[in-house]
């Protein structure tokens, strides 16, 4: 049993790569750290489902190398403290992400405490009914049970797995009598009227020691792995290194089938509020606020004679007419437009994309491309020759580096910049430029108090991230 007094730990997973949510979503900028469906990225309404001090300690996130920076940045814009940021070398799903969390906390305070297991990409409310739930979990879980919780079905939905409650327990929950995987159309309906069964969240309330010692127990493999990973991790500014030779060495197992459906501590508390995965595009649909014809529109977009439908613009003005039930998703460089009830096909349409060479790219990255100093979009590219947009935030800088086969010139179109080329300093206004000769040391900075806007012109044989050579780095890069 859990001390009643102490604070739940949240333990925030963040280091997804989904691409269901294609083009918007892409490996290098996936949806927990976009703004789908409201002003904040689902990750910082995650952080703020949390946020209250009163109730909850400074959340742990779990995530990898590429996002470290995102993490860090979307947390301090929205000015919530985190407790640690844990990095995995590689992906070994959700047993091990958990753990390791739950290892961590262990090595800084042997006291006992209730962690709370929140995805990163969920939308939910956290309305009466959200509270009430978190608040039952955390009382059947300081009596020892390894709580999940179950959203209250809707629908006959078929992209979620189900939970069949049991029994009934004296704190609220009830023992969970069967986990059901992802239905047919008609079992969907089956257990839908039949009661008492509940969409799987992926979301869990437990205490950590006995989660940890679940893990011993039921996944030796990943526990061992796991706990070698913790215990040679590194610190590295303000994240934590997690082993990588020990953590590659768990299965890629989730905490479901490795730990849930073998418990016999495990209970499901029956949760009422409003809760999406975020699966597909008729899922964002799903949560938006839609116009009279029942249309979810966001960006620049004029829609005629359309009903029940989503159009999604990141990039220029999209007109729609005529059209039913559709999805119309526009990034900078790609359209997905398709039948908004077969929106669960995205996946299959990455999967063909990314098995081409000519259109991997478009999986992977936006032709805006975020780092901890601001970003770049890609403008027009050549055969010999590359034009980027910079945007450099106030107070940053970029690593002091140089270029083996390409030059470089900046113009300065918004802010002031400060540049180094070689041993020479100077600063920049709007329309003024300078040239960086190839292979020559430079470095670019913003002293000032707004966004530093820059147009580049690249020009060499080579154009490849891998051809900056970092002399000195404030983030830690190689």
């Amino acid at each position: 049993m859990v001390d009643q007094l102490s604070k739940i730990v949240p333990v925030i997973m963040a280091g997804g790569r989904g691409t269901r949510l294609w083009p918007i979503s892409r490996s290098s900028r996936p949806k927990q750290f976009l703004a789908l469906a409201g002003q904040d990225s689902l990750f910082q309404e995650t952080l703020q489902r949390v946020a209250d001090s009163d109730q909850f300690a400074a959340p742990i996130i779990v995530t990898n190398d590429e996002y470290r920076f995102l993490v860090a940045e979307q947390a301090q814009e929205m000015g919530i403290e985190l407790g640690a940021i844990l990095l995995e070398p590689a992906a070994r799903n959700t047993t091990a992400a958990i753990l390791a969390a739950a290892l961590y906390l262990k090595q800084q305070d042997e006291e006992d405490q209730l962690i709370y297991v929140l995805a990163s990409d969920h939308k939910v409310k956290a309305d009466a009914g959200y509270q009430e739930a978190v608040k039952l979990a955390a009382n059947c879980a300081q009596d020892g049970a390894l709580v999940t919780f179950g959203i209250t079905p809707t629908e006959p939905a078929t992209g979620y797995g189900y939970i069949k409650q049991g029994d009934g327990l004296a704190n609220g929950g009830h023992k969970v009598a069967e986990f059901v995987e992802k239905p047919q159309l008609e079992r969907a309906q089956e257990m839908l009227h039949a009661g008492g069964y509940y969409w799987n969240s992926g979301t869990f309330m437990m205490p950590r020691d006995g989660f940890v010692a679940e893990c011993e127990q039921l996944a030796p493999e990943t526990h061992a792995a796991v706990s070698d990973a913790v215990a040679k991790a590194a610190s590295d500014l303000d994240f934590v290194r997690l082993d990588k030779d020990c953590f590659e060495q768990a299965p890629d197992i989730s905490v479901d089938y490795a730990i849930f459906e073998k418990t016999d501590r495990a209970v499901v508390v029956p949760s009422a509020f409003s809760w999406s995965d975020l699966g597909s595009w008729d899922a964002v649909w799903k949560v938006g606020e839609g116009d009279a014809g029942g249309n979810v529109a966001r960006g620049e977009v004029t829609l005629s004679d359309t009903k029940n439908s989503l159009v999604y613009s990141d990039a220029g003005h999209v007109a729609v007419h005529g059209l039913e039930n559709v999805a119309v998703v526009v990034s900078e460089d790609a359209v997905f437009v398709g039948n908004l009830n077969e929106a669960q096909r995205v996946g299959d349409i990455v999967k063909r994309l990314k098995g081409r060479e000519e259109t991997q790219a478009l999986t992977e990255t936006h032709k805006t491309s975020y780092r901890p100093w601001g970003g770049y979009s890609s403008l027009v590219m050549g055969e010999r020759f590359q034009v980027k947009r910079l945007f450099v935030k106030p107070g940053k800088q970029l690593s002091l580096q140089k270029h083996h086969h390409r030059a470089e010139h900046w113009v300065v179109v918004t802010g002031t910049a400060e540049v180094t080329v070689g041993d020479k300093v100077q600063m920049l206004g709007e329309n003024q430029s300078v040239y960086i000769p190839q292979g020559e040391v430079h470095r670019l900075a913003n002293p000032g108090k707004i966004m530093l806007e820059l147009i580049e012109v690249q020009t060499g044989s080579y154009f490849g991230e891998d051809d900056i050579i970092r002399l000195e780095d404030e983030f830690g890069r190689s």
